[in-house]
């Protein structure tokens, strides 16, 4: 594809899932790719598949958060390629609990790889663009949670709001470097939400190779991973020039772009709000405008 081939993108978290597909659509479309996962294994086997087609990838072993292992990624492309043109922030894990039963090292491992991870990985791609004076994509991994909250994704859904809040923070920030950063709202059937009970017959249905029913695929706008990969492609692309600081959502056959929070409504009160005032016509206003939360599944 133009504005793709010869490019180098690292994916971190690109042993399965929407890593994977995203990994192994750039590479066809002629992109030099570097293949992030904890597992050797499974990162050995995306590389041998990528391989196996006639494209070029190598693999960054590492479990994303520390700086360090940020460092990993980008070093592992710049000593296999010479450059790096984009980074992928997609690694993530699920420690999904109701607020009471959240525990701290559940909250803590989803934070770190999630969020921290997502900020490492960025400030390392965004030093080694800025100091290489070279345009550079960076494309964040965030999630409908992210966007309205999920029951029992206490942890999760903060982490992937911080995402949203970082995508729009650096786009500012590197806009003079010529460099783009979105984030990725993706709504795939992957293993990650094969333990959702309304989900896991389409999740099982999608691993069997059967066909996805359109109340699925364009109204939940859910499907593949490799549905959410062209997306990813894109982005990494000279295609999406001018687009950044964005949430865009893409599954099944749906894409979306999601607003940005903004006021909604307001009334001024002369002198500041009493208590009796935000009883009276604040608390009014305030029941008239409530906002709807959560992540509908409407099947």
């Amino acid at each position: 594809m133009d504005g793709i081939s010869g490019k180098v993108v690292v994916l971190t978290g690109a042993g399965r899932g929407i890593g994977r597909a995203a990994a192994l659509l750039l590479a066809r479309s002629g992109a030099r790719v570097v293949v992030n996962d904890i597992d050797p294994e499974v990162a050995g086997a995306v590389c041998d598949e990528i391989a196996g087609e006639g494209g070029e990838a190598v693999p960054a072993i590492a479990a994303i958060g520390s700086a360090e292992a940020a460092d990993t990624c980008v070093d592992a492309a710049l000593s296999a390629f010479g450059r790096m043109d984009a980074i992928v922030c997609n690694a993530g894990i699920l420690r999904d609990r109701v607020l009471w039963n959240t525990t701290d090292e559940d909250f803590d491992a989803v934070v770190a790889t999630h969020l921290r991870g997502t900020f490492t990985c960025a400030r390392a791609a965004a030093r080694h663009f800025r100091g290489a004076e070279q345009a550079g994509r960076i494309i964040l991994v965030g999630s409908i949670a992210g966007q309205r909250g999920n029951f029992g994704q206490t942890a999760y859904s903060a982490a992937k709001a911080g995402i949203a809040a970082m995508a729009r923070t650096w786009s500012m920030e590197l806009a003079r470097a010529n460099v783009a950063v979105n984030a990725v709202i993706p709504n795939a059937l992957t293993r990650m939400v094969a333990t959702i009970p309304q989900l896991a017959p389409f999740v099982e249905m999608h691993e069997r190779g059967e066909p996805l029913p359109d109340t699925v695929r364009a109204d939940l706008g859910m499907g593949g991973p490799e549905d959410v990969a062209p997306l990813i492609a894109f982005l990494a692309s000279d295609a999406s020039e001018g687009i950044s600081g964005q949430c865009i959502g893409i599954g099944g056959d749906r894409l979306s772009i999601w607003s940005h929070p903004a006021e909604k409504a307001h009334l001024v009160a002369a002198g500041g709000w009493t208590l009796e005032d935000l009883a009276g016509r604040g608390a009014d206003m305030l029941r008239a405008e409530l906002e709807s939360v959560g992540v509908k599944l409407d099947l």
